[in-house]
């Protein structure tokens, strides 16, 4: 007999590799699964319900409170139409008179919802409320949280109960040391939790290690690998065309968030460095627009590319087109430290070389498999030499390659999931 398995993320669930992987596989075993995750209401092709197969579904719930939506509504549409701006504050001003204590009161928690982080906690705990109900809509035998931001809604739904449910926390970072989670609140949170879970899950050895010293045990480890290609391995999209680019010149290729951290800025800074070649980046995120400025502002602009974010299913028909792949990610955090990033992988699994930062886990991988270069990803000259090292010697760079059709095999979703689906069956 199947169990039910209900498992949360906190992200629109288009681009989520891993989480995608996890619940593919688990749906090819003895088990149904419905993920909850987020709906993005600026994408109209986002469907709220999906059928990926017969026994992995996906619910999207809704984003923003209907009153919060319909407070800026209005809030939009009186500063856009002035003369029914002043209809509504007379209005407002007419009522207020009439009752002070009921207006006055109401207009002050309004203001506060529209022009402070009262609005961010309002959304992310609708978010959550919605994500706990819905946790509690069907009879599940597990639940799995994703990250931190998803574990008190895998904790009351498995715990809060007569008849307890097993809890699987899946850490895909290091959450007491990562950018932008500065504060020793997210440690204390994670460490109340982490007591009442069944089984942990981290990416790598190098985490686990980290976990063990932290919290005094060590999680099962599944590393973050991709599905291994199958079919045309070959196909690509025409990203020379896209870009305006001469069909010979070669890209160099950055692929994933444009997010700070992650060597971006020292790429951009190497470029000028480089002997030939165009530097593309393929991503969204925080700080594109920075990048794009700082590219402006050293006339880059024939020497460094940008498109946008693609589907994850066309994605290696993109990375097939680069000379080779930068993983360049800086020190900034444990978290960074400590990756094993899915970019690695990526490319290796299109047959691109790499550039890559010399942090533990990726170099561990580099340099055994001989798939690319390692530096030091805080230097932009380094950078440009490793890249101008594969640029001048096509053999060197070629030899890489097939060491990454060779490392393929090992290095694949098929492989690692026979050390994730033993965790469910230890649950059950």
């Amino acid at each position: 007999m199947r169990k039910n398995v209900c498992m949360f993320v906190w992200n629109h669930f288009t681009n989520d590799a891993r989480v995608l992987r996890e619940c593919t596989a688990l749906s090819e075993e003895n088990y149904n699964v419905d993920l909850i995750c987020i709906h993005d209401p600026k994408d109209k092709e986002l469907p709220r319900y999906e059928e990926r197969n017969e026994h992995f579904k996906i619910y999207r719930v809704r984003r923003y409170p209907v009153l919060l939506e319909f407070m800026q509504k209005c809030y939009r549409m009186c500063m856009k139409n002035k003369l029914l701006g002043a209809l509504v504050f007379l209005v407002w001003l007419y009522l207020a008179i009439l009752q002070p204590i009921i207006v006055l009161p109401l207009t002050a928690i309004a203001l506060l919802a529209l022009k402070t982080k009262l609005s961010v906690i309002w959304v992310r705990g609708s978010i959550i409320v919605r994500m706990i109900a819905k946790g509690f809509h069907n009879k599940y035998d597990i639940y799995h949280s994703n990250d931190l931001n998803t574990l008190p809604q895998g904790y009351i739904c498995s715990k809060w109960r007569l008849r307890k449910r097993k809890l699987v926390y899946d850490s895909h970072e290091v959450q007491t040391s990562r950018t932008g989670y500065n504060s020793p609140l997210y440690g204390k949170f994670e460490a109340f939790f982490i007591k009442r879970m069944d089984a942990m899950i981290v990416e790598n050895h190098t985490r686990a290690k980290y976990n063990e010293d932290f919290y005094g045990f060590y999680p099962e480890v599944v590393h973050n690998y991709p599905f291994k290609p199958n079919g045309n391995t070959n196909e690509k999209l025409p990203l020379h065309e896209m870009l305006g680019l001469p069909g010979n010149e070669k890209i160099l290729l950055y692929q994933g968030g444009i997010q700070t951290g992650r060597g971006l800025d020292k790429l951009i800074k190497a470029a000028p460095l480089f002997n030939e070649g165009t530097l593309v980046f393929i991503g969204d995120g925080k700080i594109k627009t920075q990048l794009e400025q700082m590219v402006k502002e050293n006339k880059l602009e024939e020497k460094v590319k940008f498109i946008p974010k693609v589907p994850l299913a066309d994605l290696p028909k993109y990375t097939r087109n680069a000379y080779l792949g930068f993983q360049v990610l800086n020190n900034v955090c444990f978290n960074h430290y400590s990756a094993s990033s899915n970019k690695l992988f990526e490319y290796m699994m299109s047959g691109v070389p790499v550039v890559a930062c010399d942090f533990p886990e990726i170099k561990r991988v580099v340099e055994k498999e001989k798939v690319g270069i390692c530096v030091d990803s805080h230097n932009p000259e380094e950078i440009a030499a490793a890249v101008n090292k594969l640029l001048e010697d096509q053999n060197l760079r070629n030899e890489l390659s097939a060491n990454c059709e060779k490392a393929k095999h090992n290095y694949n979703w098929e492989m690692e999931k026979r050390l994730f689906i033993p965790i469910y069956k230890k649950l059950v």
